[in-house]
């Protein structure tokens, strides 16, 4: 079967081999770090002088910022899981995309376009609202001097969810056949933040719930939806 022919994403044995090596690779950085703290203290404890401890001081400062940003990536991981878990993946060709600020939108941040499920004709920009793991997007998302090479690593692109809501997107494997580089990508009105009301997008029921399970705060009632301007 193909990927996308799959009920969900994480019936794809693959995937599931992609999601876990994602984030076992997580935790054997976050101890890596973690251990290098500890080995630069120790050296700066048992052999050095104090005098010479303004040396490794940038090191202890930059391991102990890398391990707690290794733990700022579990709950995304947690998150890509629950999304997988609820839809099926697309592999998707052609998809609108910029590293500048999208039109209809107010941040200033990479995005990406997709159709509103039930509105076919209708784009809805998702944006990379969080900046942990972007730069390797960035450098395929393309401009004008962006190797062909590299655009072509995210050409199909693997995405499952739901782009009012929220979504993962991932890079093909070499072969084709396993998703790499899981990303997890949302609308901030769906993150329940104090002050950013949930929207529906004229969601159904069903989609609601969908999302919901996948983890996004969606409205219990009709809540006003944002215009965007179909493409």
């Amino acid at each position: 079967m193909r990927p996308a022919d799959y009920p969900t994403a994480w019936s794809h044995p693959p995937t599931r081999r992609s999601w876990f090596y994602h984030l076992i690779t997580t935790g054997l950085r976050f101890l890596g770090w973690i251990a290098v703290w500890i080995s630069s203290l120790g050296f700066l404890v048992s052999f050095l002088s104090p005098v010479y401890s303004f040396l490794f001081i940038p090191v202890l400062i930059y391991s102990a910022f890398r391990a707690i940003l290794q733990l700022a990536y579990i709950r995304p991981s947690l998150y890509i899981r629950r999304v997988l878990q609820q839809y099926p993946w697309q592999l998707l060709t052609g998809v609108p995309r910029g590293r500048n600020k999208h039109p209809a939108v107010q941040e200033d941040e990479m995005w990406l376009e997709l159709p509103n499920p039930e509105r076919p004709d209708e784009q809805i920009p998702l944006l990379f609202l969080s900046g942990m793991r972007t730069l390797w997007w960035m450098r395929r998302f393309g401009t004008a001097r962006t190797k062909p090479e590299l655009k072509a690593q995210i050409e199909p692109l693997w995405f499952a969810g739901d782009p009012r809501f929220i979504a993962v997107i991932a890079a093909g494997s070499r072969s084709g056949t396993a998703p790499r580089r899981l990303h997890l990508l949302y609308q901030l009105t769906a993150t329940g933040r104090r002050g950013v009301a949930p929207i529906d997008w004229d969601a159904g029921p069903a989609a609601l719930e969908r999302a919901r399970r996948s983890g996004a705060h969606v409205p219990p009632t009709v809540s006003p939806r944002p215009h965007v301007h179909p493409h």
